[in-house]
């Protein structure tokens, strides 16, 4: 292989990320100091994580698969974890400081399996997430805060249309979308259409990527980020309707990037939206943690000491710009492409603690444009965000904080024992039809 001459013709000619010696001094004017000396407003903190697990149905039927879903939301007071940030172990004592924990369950068909009345795999999985979002949460449910997100509701004048790209009722091959109204939604939160009924949760459009043979598997990732995204609006818009100067006091973390991928990316407008409205009307502390990919990568070059190359000192932050993404992190024609345009509703930040913790942020940011020429005062509350991920250092994991460390250890569905566990009820439950 390495001595065939187009093998090595190709190597020669691609670009690959740089190493932290071959960044320009132009390139370091976004490093900014941590100001530690501001009031730190946050009184609260809210992480949500997700994870699931494939399972086969019957031993005879391989292909017969079932994904199982956990999506975990904890909620500290920032005087908890101040205490267990000095911990460099969470025990199982621990979780008893959580002042509120709650867990999410979703089973989803994926491969060659039909849910109840349904007649095909695609329509098992729109009824499916549809059920899960129609599920009693404390006197609501995420379809109401579906409703709420997409329709605009928090706003003086609410939205009355959303166009969905494509009807899902549709076979395979065919296109056209489907205008849904909000005057004409009915109760149960879904249209009469002349194809047929549509669910108000097919805006996410999973429907495209389910394939009656291949299966749903290429969903999954997809419908992690999206749930645990759609779990802290639900958060927000409980407090929002309740006590809503309670949002000054609120930092809300995610585990992994402020943004949607493959089929759901468009969801990322309707979060711009929000967080734009929430910024200026009221306040908003949101912030994403992304634990591994070559934005990760690229942090740990320029944070960590090789061959005396230290670019991001500690105590400071570096505010990406889409030139220097596409320099450095990702190869790429900065002049031709926008980072994350279709699927950010954020922009990146990598921090070097002064406590030598190395993390990747994504805060929201009002415009998709702001990360070609980013400044400071664009990414709202930067400096009281990055004050607290400091304070919650966790020494569990590399450049973990306690409350993704606790809400990792609540959702995870590990391969022993959880996942034999899981194979054996399935495998019950399927003999007992």
């Amino acid at each position: 292989m390495i001595k065939d001459p187009f093998i090595q013709s190709f190597i020669k000619t691609c670009k690959f990320p740089k190493e932290a010696s071959e960044i320009e001094e132009a390139d370091k004017e976004l490093i900014q100091d941590l100001d530690e000396d501001i009031v730190n407003p946050i009184k609260h903190i809210l992480a949500v994580d997700g994870g699931y697990t494939t399972v086969e149905v019957k031993k005879s039927f391989p292909s017969s698969q079932i994904a199982f879903f956990q999506f975990g939301a904890v909620l500290f007071s920032v005087e908890d974890l101040e205490e267990l940030s000095e911990k460099p172990f969470i025990f199982p004592e621990d979780m008893n400081k959580l002042h509120d924990l709650q867990r999410f369950k979703l089973a989803l068909p994926i491969k060659n399996v039909i849910s109840g009345n349904e007649l095909s795999l695609k329509d098992s999985v729109r009824k499916t997430i549809y059920d899960f979002f129609m599920r009693d949460r404390d006197s609501s449910n995420f379809m109401a805060t579906l409703k709420w997100l997409v329709f605009e509701e928090y706003k003086a004048h609410s939205s009355e249309i959303y166009d969905l790209g494509t009807d899902p009722n549709l076979e395979p091959g065919e296109k056209g979308g489907v205008e849904l109204k909000r005057s004409q939604m009915k109760s149960d939160y879904t249209f009469d259409t002349s194809n047929g009924p549509v669910f108000l949760t097919d805006i996410f459009r999973l429907h495209e990527a389910v394939d009656e043979e291949q299966g749903a598997g290429g969903i999954l990732g997809y419908v992690t980020r999206l749930i645990e995204q759609i779990v802290i609006v639900h958060f927000i818009r409980v407090i929002y309707k309740h006590q809503r100067s309670l949002l000054n006091n609120f930092l809300f973390i995610a585990d992994g990037p402020l943004s949607f991928s493959g089929q759901t990316a468009n969801m990322h407008k309707l979060f711009r939206e929000l967080c734009k409205f929430l910024q200026e009307s009221n306040n908003l502390f949101l912030v994403g943690l992304e634990k591994s990919g070559p934005f990760v990568d690229h942090a740990q070059e320029i944070c960590l000491p090789r061959q005396g190359q230290v670019i991001l000192k500690g105590g400071q932050y570096l505010i990406l710009s889409n030139d220097y993404i596409y320099k450095y992190v990702t190869p790429g024609d900065s002049e031709k492409m926008h980072y994350g345009i279709t699927s950010y509703y954020s922009g990146k930040i990598i921090f070097h603690s002064s406590d030598n913790q190395v993390f990747v942020l994504s805060i929201p940011t009002a415009d998709k444009d702001i990360i070609k020429a980013p400044q400071k005062f664009l990414y709202r509350n930067l400096d009281e965000i990055l004050i607290n991920i400091q304070k919650l250092k966790c020494d569990m994991y590399d450049d973990a904080i306690v409350p993704i460390a606790l809400v990792n250890k609540l959702v995870s569905l590990a391969n022993h024992p959880s996942k034999i566990l899981l194979e054996k009820f399935a495998l019950k439950s399927a003999s007992s039809l």
